[in-house]
């Protein structure tokens, strides 16, 4: 299994992103899907998840700001970040085996982690 990110860079307080994930090796669309995230500091979260049947979950703190999608037939994953703030300045991770109340990357395939960073 290979996953692969994109997407991560500097972006200034109110800007935009689009993170990507990669995954292959394995049956994509069989699969839950999550981004987490590690803010200086603080502990791993998850931002948002989507299980196979294409339902999501996004953390309070991000919803109607960022979506998460995903393309099957790309075997591709999206983190579409809009109005970023100095909060969301974070290494962002991708994983499979995401479900509401899983502890952040413990299971899965995930990527090497990319960074985000809002800055003026």
């Amino acid at each position: 299994v290979q996953v692969v990110e994109s997407g991560g860079g500097v972006v200034p307080p109110g800007g935009s992103l689009n993170l990507s994930c990669v995954i292959t090796g394995l049956t994509f669309n069989h699969y839950a899907l999550g981004w987490a995230r590690q803010v200086p500091g603080k502990g791993l979260e998850w931002v948002c998840g989507m299980y196979s049947d294409g339902s999501t979950y996004c953390l309070e703190s991000v919803k109607g700001r960022f979506t998460i999608t995903r393309d099957n037939a790309r075997s591709t994953m999206y983190l579409l970040m809009n109005n970023l703030g100095p909060e969301d300045t974070a290494v962002y991770y991708c994983s499979t085996d995401w479900y509401r109340g899983a502890v952040p990357l413990r299971n899965g395939y995930k990527g090497q982690g990319m960074q985000v960073t809002v800055s003026a």
